[in-house]
């Protein structure tokens, strides 16, 4: 059993070890763009970067353990030949992905995805047009010798076996053992047991995307986007393309009137920013809208003290969905959330970045996992500075599903107010959460479990407003309320 759980053992963290070293490989080849990296730049991006290894070693490894729990049946010649041509494989794959992302990374400027696939397979003869002949030949040349190498290592760590393994005398224990190890590789190919599952986002740290990009493993991201392709150009097109055209021209060509201008609203030409995004929140909690009476007290009462909006509608249907288009003017998409690719969001405009060219601080405060459906790289590509999520309070305060809740979050933005000192102007972008299933929280005013969640989540952003108002930074502060 030893040997078949050290070998088990070896086969991961050999996997683990070659995506880690891939990283300053991938540095060192695009020198020019890393040249401000010291050597602990180095060190923090692959320190960053071990969540996608940490989760694809454990894809990879899930076939050799359920090979070792076999071997322990049978010692048959074809159980090596499978292990030998599974690796040969790996290695060839592993070699592919690697030069494929470090030939095109200087071209596209994003780690490897599903694209080429697309583009190669739609029209192979455009898609190499813009190559030549010799980086083609090149290249094949570096897989070739990088899948050489890889499998020479893997035979010499996994495969050449002085002796080998010996059907053990308890076998059902060897192979049982060997099938809760390869089970308990669930754990770092999910992420953890958070309620976000594995995802680019995870290696997103620094303000220098340059920095992220180098953490994330190419191999995961083109496993990740390759499973997560949606055909997407038939699914917006609702009238002819002319017809589209010509009604898109009447909203953009009209010409500016007097009666366009936006009054003046504030006192000031560069407030601090307190922009709090509702968690579910609708009209129909409150009474200013015809809505039910007694739920959302404090938001009916901003209505009458501040602007409101009355003809504005929600953004989507789901949270990540809506932060993109608060944030970034990006529309909701029905079937799939621009957030889901980093790529992408890495282009988007955004209201942060705008202000940060101003000027401001950025921060983010959210009480759950800023890792959810790629959250952290939106906002770090957004601009935003500092991230507050669930890691940053104790256990004791993660009291919710999601995490911190929504009280426990603002007395975390009211102490940093309080205790740091504020960088002004400033934008301080909150993200409640309690409003949300399971609905469960610590406060009971409504007997309707629902209506209570949102009287809760009313009542935090209240009590914060009027803490707020007793420190001198009222006065020069903007508060913003949307929902998501």
């Amino acid at each position: 059993m030893k040997k078949r759980i050290i070998q088990f053992l070896t086969t991961y963290f050999l996997f683990v070890l070659l995506f880690v070293l891939q990283k300053p490989v991938f540095m060192v080849c695009y020198h020019d763009l890393y040249t401000h990296a010291s050597f602990v730049d180095y060190l923090r991006v692959m320190w960053h970067g071990l969540p996608l290894d940490l989760s694809l070693a454990g894809y990879l490894t899930a076939i050799p353990g359920l090979l070792l729990a076999a071997s322990a049946w049978t010692n048959s010649a074809l159980l090596r030949r499978i292990r030998q041509g599974y690796f040969g494989l790996i290695a060839f794959v592993m070699a592919c992905i690697f030069i494929v992302d470090l030939g095109l990374y200087g071209y596209w400027d994003f780690r490897l995805d599903a694209t080429p696939i697309f583009y190669f397979f739609s029209s192979p003869k455009d898609a190499m047009a813009s190559v030549s002949g010799w980086f083609v030949l090149l290249g094949l040349l570096a897989i070739l010798i990088y899948a050489a190498i890889l499998y020479c290592i893997f035979h010499f760590a996994l495969i050449r076996t002085k002796k080998p393994l010996k059907i053990p005398y308890r076998r059902q224990n060897v192979s049982l053992a060997l099938l809760l190890l390869t089970a308990a590789l669930f754990l770092p190919i999910r992420g953890g047991f958070t309620v976000s599952t594995m995802n680019v986002s995870k290696v997103y740290f620094s303000q220098d995307q340059r920095m992220n990009h180098a953490a994330i493993n190419p191999a995961f991201s083109f496993m990740y986007s390759a499973t997560h392709q949606t055909n997407f150009d038939k699914q917006y097109r609702f009238m002819a393309p002319e017809a589209a055209d010509k009604l898109f021209a009447t909203m953009i060509d009209t010409p500016a009137t007097a009666a366009d201008s936006i009054p003046q609203l504030l006192n000031t030409q560069r407030p601090n920013i307190v922009f709090i995004i509702l968690e579910s929140f609708s009209t129909h909690l409150m009474e200013t809208f015809g809505g039910q009476p007694g739920v959302a007290v404090n938001m009916d009462k901003f209505a009458k003290e501040g602007i409101l909006f009355s003809n504005f509608y929600a953004n989507s249907f789901r949270t990540d969905r809506g932060l993109a288009s608060i944030i970034s003017a990006y529309p909701g998409q029905p079937s799939t959330s621009i957030m889901k690719y980093p790529e992408k969001t890495d282009k988007l405009p955004s209201i942060p970045r705008s202000l940060k060219k101003a000027g401001y601080s950025l921060n983010y405060y959210y009480g759950g996992d800023a890792d959810f459906t790629n959250m952290r790289s939106y906002l770090i590509s957004s601009g935003i500075e500092k991230i507050i999520c669930d890691k940053d309070f104790p256990l004791s305060e993660r009291t919710g599903k999601w995490g911190a809740q929504d009280h426990v979050l603002f007395q975390r933005l009211m102490k940093d107010l309080k205790e740091e000192r504020q960088k002004e102007p400033f934008l301080k972008i909150v993200q409640t959460s309690s409003s949300h299933e399971p609905f469960e929280v610590p406060f009971r005013k409504l007997d309707d479990k629902v209506l209570n969640a949102f009287a809760y989540a009313d009542s935090c952003v209240g009590d914060f407003v009027a803490q707020y108002k007793e420190t001198p930074l009222w006065k020069n502060t903007l508060f913003v309320l949307v929902a998501d």
